[in-house]
Formats: C-alpha cells, structure tokens, sequence
C-alpha cells in the first residue's frame, strides 16, 4: 500500500464559481478521495497503476495545494490562425538552418588569407569575420525568435497558485510531478506540430555542427605539412632588415636600442612571414654584454653586444614588444611575463615558462647583420607535438 502525509487542513474558502475544470468527473472523485480524510488517506499500486495522466496531475496539484487559475492557449487550437503562427516559427528555424548552413561554407571555403594589400584596399578576406559572425548572429536570433512565437503562440498559458509546504515527497507525489511534467511536455506541443520539430531538428542540428566544425576545420590542414610549425622564414645568410626593407650596420643602434627586424628576402613581408619571423634585434649596454650567459648550445649566438630574439612570446604568442633597456628586461603587455636578455631571454616572472628562442647572427662582408640560419626550436606558444621538431 502506498500512503502520504498531508499538512494540517487550511481553513476552507468559498468556492470560486470562475475557477476553471480541467479534469473529468472520474478525476475529481480521485481527487476527493485523497484529499476528503483527515486521517491518512490510503491508495492501492494497482489503482496508482491504472490512474490517467490527468488524474495523477489533478492530485498532484491538490497534493501539493496548487489550485489552477486558468491554462488556455492564445489561439484557437486548429484555427487558421494557429495554422499561421505554426508556419512563422518553422519559417524562423528554416532560416536559421540555412544561415547555420551559410556559416559551414564560409568558414570552410570563403577566402580568408589577408595579402600585403595596401592599406584600406578592400579584400574579400576583410569581409569573412563580418560574414561569420553575421550568419552566426543571425542564426541564434532566428532561434530565438522561434522559440519567443512558439512559446507566446502555441503553449498553453497557465496561471497557477500553490501554497508552501514542508517534508518529503511520498510516491504517489513523485508520480504525480512525473505526470505533470509529461503533461506540460505535451503541451509544447512538439510531437504533433510535424513542421515546427522537423525545422528546429534541421536547425538545431546543423548549429551543432558549428560547435564541431572548429575542431574538424583544423583536421583539415595538415599540421604537419612543409613543417610550418617548426620554421620560420629565417634561412642561412639572410639579412636583417627593417619593416621599410632597409638592412642594418652595427652603427646604426646606440647602446640600449631595439629594432624589430625581418628576412630580407623578396616576399618576405608578406603576412605568412610576418607571423612568425618577427625579430627583435637589441643593443645590450656594455655593462649587461659582460654579465651576458647564453643558454646551453647558444655561446656563439650573439654577436658582440647584440642579440636578437623572436618577438613573439612563449606564453599564449602576444608581442613582447616593450623593452626596459636599463634593466635589460623584455615585456610581454598581455600577461605581463618578463624575460631577462641577460640570461638570454629566461623568464623571471609572469606566466610564460621558456625562453625567447634566440636567432644566431653575424656580419656579412658588407658589415650588415645576417642570420647564421633559422632558430633552432619552434617560436610562440606550446603546441602539441612541439618537441618533435626535425633537425
């Protein structure tokens, strides 16, 4: 047998003449069959068993002192006018699926490399993160909005008053909120509106693909193809140079100078080399040259009092562009790391753990900078597989 507690009876009221019946006769006679007793009222498995969903939801409302106001739908149910607010939500989801769909493509195939265009040229490249996130914004507007005609035009609307109460739920009142809540599932009406599931299923799934396509795009592109994680621009005998292209002399730099230097080949300031051979070229002060200790394998790195370091930094790849030249220290203005030039590069606070990797330079015969070859280990941030650069 399964039986329930009640709280102490509340002081009856009058009977309110416009409050609305839900249920059938046979669920009021449930109802009062439970609820009538002071004593603990007793109700068979069997009879839990066979009861109807209204039935279990007319006494679990009265069970937990829920009394329905009202629960009516906006529109007449099976009116045109249902028929048309049924046909704008699918419309809403249809779009959001071809927006979603829109999305996929152009993160896949608009052309989304920048070139060394001049400044304010336009490009189709200038145009793919507008496009992204307007067919994304636009799709999870779509969305929204379905859902927002759906829910004022199609749910039932119910206006109920429940009384608070303590102690643990016995069973028949988990049945009873089981039922209830399958009834509000029905209510959605999401099983009968075949229009409606079918475009916020088309829709749904397709804006989960969003979620994946990231990690799939990856996929895509071998990382590992040419070896570009591994190296930059940077080979054997190239020369320093300046954003203006101009090659750099020993003179040129006062003590304490930095300069952010290139490849100085053709083509090399094109974005795909500007985004990993960046260079910082700096003069040490003379008292900093002598304290100067290279990093194991690098003695013959420096030349003189210059060193030159990649510019991007080890922690997450921002420009570790400012340079405290009195105190020899490097900073990165995202994360604020700082690396010491003169312990080539080490890091001594902040959140990056490795070094600056150091690019070997020397003199040409005409006097001008060169590179000995490229850094000997990836520049930027940890990456998976990093260590297995090849020789």
């Amino acid at each position: 047998m399964s039986g329930f507690n009640r709280p102490d009876k509340p002081e009856e009221q009058a009977p309110d003449d416009h409050r609305p019946t839900h249920a059938t006769d046979a669920v009021s006679d449930v109802a009062s069959e439970t609820l009538a007793a002071e004593a603990l009222p007793e109700i068979s498995d069997e009879r839990l068993r066979t009861m109807t969903q209204d039935e279990l939801v007319d006494v679990g409302s009265k069970l937990d002192g829920v009394e329905v106001v009202s629960r009516d739908y906006r529109l007449e149910p099976g009116s045109r006018a249902e028929k048309r607010a049924e046909r704008r939500v699918a419309l809403c989801f249809t779009l959001a699926a071809i927006f979603v769909l829109a999305f996929l493509v152009l993160y896949i195939w608009f052309p989304w490399k920048y070139t060394d265009a001049a400044p304010f040229e336009s490009t189709l490249a200038s145009y793919y993160t507008p496009l992204l996130g307007f067919t994304l914004g636009g799709s999870l507007l779509l969305i929204g909005a379905g859902l927002v005609f759906w829910s004022r035009d199609l749910m039932p609307h119910e206006v109920s008053i429940q009384e608070r109460h303590e102690g643990a739920s016995p069973e028949i009142e988990r049945l009873a909120t089981a039922a209830t809540l399958q009834q509000g599932a029905e209510g959605v009406g999401i099983a009968r509106r075949t229009m409606i599931r079918r475009s916020l299923m088309g829709a749904g799934g397709l804006f989960g693909l969003v979620l994946l396509i990231p990690v799939l795009g990856g996929m895509i592109k071998n990382p590992y193809k040419d070896n570009g994680l591994y190296f930059t621009a940077w080979r054997k005998n190239m020369r320093l140079v300046r954003l203006n292209g101009t090659p750099i002399r020993p003179g040129d730099m006062e003590p304490g100078a930095l300069e952010t230097v290139f490849p100085g080949v053709e083509g090399a300031l094109s974005p795909d080399t500007i985004a990993d051979s960046t260079t910082m070229l700096i003069r040490m002060h003379s008292n900093q040259a002598a304290k100067f200790k290279s990093r194991p394998g690098q003695a013959n790195y420096r030349w003189n009092e210059y060193v030159a370091f990649s510019k991007i930094c080890t922690h997450l790849g921002c420009p570790v562009s400012l340079y405290e030249q009195q105190t020899g220290r490097i900073l990165c203005p995202c994360h604020q790391s700082q690396f010491d030039i003169t312990q080539d590069a080490k890091p001594i606070f902040g959140p990056a753990t490795r070094s600056l990797p150091s690019l070997p330079i020397t003199l040409d015969e005409d006097g001008y900078f060169i590179a000995r070859h490229d850094y000997r280990e990836a520049v930027g941030p940890a990456f998976w597989d990093r260590e297995r650069r090849p020789s």
